[in-house]
Formats: structure tokens, C-alpha cells, sequence
């Protein structure tokens, strides 16, 4: 069986720095808010290229956090408007709701995936206050026209970095193009903990320190606390990973972008749409392949009688969840369309040149 992602495989390429850091920190008696944070945190700055990144439970919060520290700053409050893709997973979205302010969707690019910016302009009222942008599957979105909207408009721009850590545009790193950028590093992204984890980056240092102050219980001096705040750290053992694995980041996209290369130009069947390869490669990091039919469940059968294992990211649209049935009225079709006939194949930094050509023949053969 070719799995879909080898977990295993790919933190094993490490075993012994992994290891050896876990031990440190075991040994070191101190568990949060310590050395190997302090260390994540400031190379994870110096790789983006941004002031302040801060380490937090996971990607949701990030996103939560810094829409909450702009509340907290007075520059949204409860009912203003934050334009989303309609295509994204639902932690964008949650983020917006989760802190009362309004998530207003706005249809992809059939092409790339990504939010649509030609049609942002439309959607913006006296209410809306930022757009979150989501570079999903690992394809930066960005354009010299979105900046001029958000100026114009005076509008914050919030990127949802959970899938494109390590993807520039213009030569700038995504999670610094913006004002704000949430990370995940859930096990399966492509920097991935041994367990949840999130971090926040910016330039802004007023925004920074009320992160920092919200995610520790709304404290940023022991027992005196200034916001009504959570819990939410990265603990210093996910640090430790994750500093080490942060050295082989660039390496392991560069690996995707081979193999997501060799499938663009191998896989010819006439029944699947193939993503888009950017112009510029260092715009896509590749955290997943994602093919298009409309025999998408056919197919999926056949690669797994085939022994290949493939995942659906996503199967329902946001505004088709339970969870927002306010919104079961409205129309996103290309959103609609990309859902039900997307189909992730394997992609990682650990594919086996026979599983790629597996891979290749059994999509050419269906």
C-alpha cells in the first residue's frame, strides 16, 4: 500500500536529532514557555523574515488570536465583516465566527484554487475590516492588486499560512505578506509536530505582545491579567521538534515541487484536470497534489484497490455545514464544483521513485 502521507517515514528521517532534542528538553525539568520555545520562535522569525513569531496550541488559535488582538486593539469589534474563500477548511471560517465578527465568502479561481481577488472589491462594505487569504494546498495568493484594495479600503490582510510554509512571492515568504499570518503544524503539514501545534507571525509589535499576553491567560506578567484571555502554547517539546525539522523545510519542498512536476507532466488521462504548476516555482510548496474529476469516486476506488491510499480535501463546502446552516441558501458553484470533484494523491518528501511511477501508471490507466 502506498500511504498517503508516511508519517513515520518522514519524522524518522530524523530520528536522532529528534531524539536527542527530546531528551534535552525531558531532562531539562522545563516543560512551557521556555528555552526551546524561545529558540523555535526566533528561528521561525528569521526564516519568515518577520519581527515576532509567536508559538501557540494550534493553527485555529492562531487565526483566533490575532483576529482577537485586533478586537483588543480597537480595530474590530463584534459584528464587523472578514472576507474568506467559500473553499477553504472550516478553521478559517471558525476563527472569524468564533470571535463575533462576520465571515463574508468570497468564490475561488477554478485554476488555483485560491480566493478569487478580482472579486474581493465587490464583497467589501462600511463593515468589513480585513481579508483573511488562505494559500491552499501550499499556493501562495498574493497580487499588487490585493494590497492596493486593503490600502484603499484600509483594510487588515490576514494570511492563513497552515499549507504554504515555505512558498514566496515576489521573494518574500508567505506569513509576511500580510499583517498578521497564522501557522499550523499539525503532524501532516509539511513542517509538522508530534502533535498540535500553531504560531502567529508579524511585524506589528503592538499586535505582537497582545497575542503573546492572550494566549497566556491574558497575562503578560505573572497573575496580573489585563485581558479576559486563553490558553494557548506551544509546548516546549513540540518546540524541540520543530526547531529541528525546521532546518529541512526548503530541502522537503524542493523534493514536492520535483515530484509535483513529474505528475504535471506524466499523468495524461483525459477524465483528470491536473493543478496548475506556477510560473515561478517558489510559489507552490505542494502540501498536497490535487486532481479534479468528475468520476472522482470511481477513481478514488480504483487507486485503492490498486493500493494507493488518497484523501478528499474537503468533501463539503463551508457554506454547506451543518455547523452554518444560516448559510444552506446561499451558491458558491465553483466552490461546489471543486468539492465534489477534488482527489488528493500522495505527495511528500519521502515517495520511493517506484511508488511515483505506481502512482504515474495506475492515474493514466483508469
Amino acid at each position: 500500500m502506498i500511504k498517503f502521507l508516511d508519517l513515520q517515514k518522514i519524522n524518522l528521517q530524523y530520528q536522532q536529532e529528534t531524539e536527542e532534542a527530546l531528551l534535552q528538553t525531558f531532562r531539562s525539568g522545563w516543560y512551557l514557555q521556555g528555552e526551546r520555545n524561545k529558540s523555535f520562535e526566533t528561528n521561525l522569525a528569521q526564516y519568515i523574515g518577520t519581527k515576532h513569531a509567536i508559538g501557540v496550541a494550534n493553527g485555529l488559535d492562531a487565526l483566533r488570536l490575532i483576529l482577537r488582538a485586533y478586537i483588543e486593539l480597537g480595530i474590530m469589534k463584534a459584528g464587523d465583516e472578514i472576507i474568506v474563500p467559500s473553499n477553504t477548511y472550516i478553521a478559517s471560517i471558525l476563527a472569524v465566527s468564533d470571535n463575533g465578527l462576520v465571515p463574508v465568502l468570497v468564490e475561488p479561481e477554478l485554476n488555483t484554487y485560491n480566493i478569487d481577488i478580482s472579486k474581493i472589491e465587490e464583497k467589501i462594505t462600511s463593515k468589513t475590516k480585513g481579508i483573511l487569504i488562505v494559500h491552499l494546498q501550499g499556493r501562495v495568493v498574493f497580487s499588487d492588486q490585493l494590497k492596493e484594495i486593503a490600502e484603499k479600503h484600509s483594510l487588515k490582510i490576514i494570511e492563513d499560512n497552515a499549507q504554504a510554509i515555505g512558498a514566496e512571492w515576489n521573494d518574500i515568504k508567505s506569513g509576511n505578506l500580510g499583517d498578521a499570518a497564522g501557522f499550523s503544524f499539525y503532524p501532516g503539514k509539511n513542517l509538522g509536530a508530534l502533535g498540535d501545534g500553531g504560531a502567529v507571525t508579524t511585524n506589528d509589535d503592538d499586535l505582537g505582545k497582545t497575542i503573546r499576553a492572550l494566549a497566556n491567560y491574558g497575562s503578560n506578567q505573572k497573575y496580573v491579567n489585563i485581558y479576559k484571555g486563553l490558553n494557548s502554547r506551544l509546548d516546549e517539546l513540540q518546540a524541540a521538534v520543530l526547531d529541528v525539522k525546521l532546518k529541512h523545510i526548503d530541502e522537503e519542498n524542493n523534493t514536492r515541487r520535483i515530484i509535483a512536476k513529474r505528475f504535471i507532466e506524466e499523468i495524461k488521462n483525459p477524465n483528470i484536470i491536473l493543478p496548475e504548476n506556477p510560473e515561478n516555482e517558489n510559489e507552490h510548496v505542494w502540501h498536497v497534489f490535487v486532481i479534479r474529476t468528475a468520476k472522482r469516486d470511481e477513481l478514488q476506488a480504483y487507486l485503492t484497490e490498486q493500493g494507493i491510499q488518497t484523501i478528499i480535501h474537503y468533501p463539503i463546502p463551508p457554506h454547506q455545514q451543518e455547523a452554518y446552516k444560516e448559510w444552506k441558501e446561499l451558491s458558491f458553484p465553483i466552490s461546489e464544483k471543486i468539492h465534489a470533484e477534488v482527489l488528493s494523491l500522495p505527495i511528500s518528501s519521502v515517495l520511493e521513485e517506484e511508488e511515483i511511477q505506481m502512482i504515474i501508471k495506475t492515474v493514466n490507466s483508469f
